[in-house]
């Protein structure tokens, strides 16, 4: 009698998550065809660049549909609740990124001084990779206070802002790299030097800037009543228009996936990296580890009193894409997918959250920061006091602030960190050989940590969100 049941179950249960099985599957395949390509398959770089191409496409379309969303989301979220509602709403997400930063930073600092990895190494054994910019806090953070106000909003689409400091020497102004390290104090024989601040505009979206002006324009139009209720629902089709759009990409997913994985190993030459930097990468993953099983669980059970990683699973497709591609901001349409459809996280948390956090939430950059910085006094025998290590803390939590949602932010954002306690910036370069694959995994971690935060959040406002009636935008406060 139960058997027919038995094979319906499981029927509808691969016809309900066909897509994350694929996904899932695609990775081993993508690992075991790069290890072929590369042991077997006599590659040039050209040809392992007409290889990758497949998952080439996939980032593309991601990135494609980032803008129309955040512009969708964030406007419509915020339209839907009043001003002191989404005031509230705000706080609370902002007090949740800057707390579990902080957690992740203080963590990383402790397994890093526990485990000691760069007392096992010596610099002269691994090799250097690329080169390093010298970069400023306070250049930085400018920067990043600059672009959350743009002078064009179209231009925003699709640049950035960014200084550079160009020194004058007897009179002729000599360039240097952009954002390049600033002091104020050095000298040049007996003459201080003298710089003069450039601006310029590098590709790229300008999330922050977007977010800002979406959040005052979404408040705007919701405290408009009726005449402004043809705009919100304007965008809130489009918002709808664009999350279908986004399950016709993720049915290209698994392809996608397996080609970027399999490309990315197969452009790999050198292995023994991974053996002499083993210790600092057990580190680095053990300290992800930790915050992403433990400390952001424990923070949703503790808040929610629900099952956390329940809540995790529904984010699989999510952290199985930012594990392939390495970008928040990419993963952003799967991310409000799975949230909004598995997770059953009110709308309205969703669209005010996700975009921003995935701007300024990064627990995985921060810890990543931290034990990086700590891993390279060690190699130098560089003792750090406690004043440096709370240095370290503070400025890898600013840092990982200032770090756009894209591959390898993290190492420019390392920059600044190491320059904070007197480190060589240029040590940097022994941490880029490995870089791609750390990166992946705090990438998942930023994009959990942006999940749990929504359920956090939402579990806050219940008495706002219940108060606040939407047409529009369902109020979904159950969860699976």
């Amino acid at each position: 009698m139960h058997w027919p049941r038995k094979g319906w179950d499981l029927r509808g249960l691969l016809k309900k998550n066909g897509l994350l099985i694929a996904t899932a599957v695609s990775v081993p395949l993508g690992i075991g065809l790069g290890v072929a390509v590369r042991d077997h398959g006599a590659l040039s770089s050209l040809d392992k660049f007409y290889f990758g191409f497949p998952g080439e496409i996939l980032m593309r379309m991601l990135k494609l549909i980032i803008l129309p969303l955040i512009v969708s989301s964030i406007i419509t979220g915020v339209a839907s609740l009043k001003s002191e509602v989404s005031g509230l709403i705000g706080l609370r997400a902002i007090t949740y990124y800057f707390t579990t930063t902080v957690i992740a930073v203080i963590l990383g600092i402790i397994l890093v001084i526990t485990i000691k990895p760069g007392g096992s190494v010596n610099t002269e054994d691994i090799d250097r990779f690329g080169s390093s910019q010298n970069v400023s806090m306070v250049d930085a953070m400018l920067d990043l206070i600059r672009n959350m106000f743009p002078e064009n909003l179209v231009q925003a689409c699709f640049q950035q802002y960014k200084t550079k400091r160009e020194e004058i020497v007897l009179g002729v102004m000599n360039t240097t790299s952009a954002t390049s390290l600033f002091h104020a104090s050095s000298l040049q024989g007996d003459s201080p030097k003298d710089y003069h601040v450039v601006g310029s505009y590098s590709d790229g979206i300008n999330i922050l800037g977007l977010i800002v002006f979406c959040l005052v324009f979404g408040s705007v139009i919701g405290n408009m009543g009726e005449q402004g209720r043809t705009l919100v629902d304007v965008f809130d089709a489009l918002n709808e228009a664009t999350m279908r759009v986004v399950q016709i990409i993720m049915c290209y997913m698994p392809v996608g996936v397996l080609f970027l994985i399999a490309a990315k190993i197969a452009a790999v030459d050198d292995w023994s990296i991974f053996t002499k930097l083993g210790l600092y990468m057990a580190t680095v993953l053990s300290g992800l580890a930790i915050h992403g099983l433990l400390v952001l669980p424990l923070l949703y059970l503790v808040v929610v009193r629900k099952n956390p990683y329940k809540f995790a699973w529904g984010m699989t497709q999510a952290l199985l894409t930012a594990l392939m591609i390495s970008s928040s901001s990419a993963t952003l349409p799967v991310t409000f997918q799975c949230v909004e459809e598995n997770n059953k996280v009110d709308k309205r948390i969703t669209r005010f959250m996700l975009p921003v956090g995935a701007t300024i939430n990064m627990d995985g950059t921060a810890l990543y920061e931290a034990v990086a910085a700590i891993f390279i006094a060690q190699l130098n025998n560089y003792p750090l006091s406690i004043g440096q290590i709370i240095t370290i803390s503070v400025t890898a939590t600013a840092a990982s602030i200032g770090a756009a949602g894209v591959p390898n932010a993290g190492l420019v954002t390392m920059v600044i960190v190491l320059t904070a306690v007197g480190l060589p910036a240029n040590d940097v370069t022994l941490i880029i050989a490995v870089d791609w694959l750390l990166d992946r995994f705090r990438t998942v971690i930023n994009v959990l940590g942006d999940a749990y935060g929504t359920g956090i959040v939402e579990k806050l406002s219940e008495a706002e969100l219940g108060r606040v009636s939407s047409p529009s935008l369902p109020d979904n406060t159950e969860h699976d």
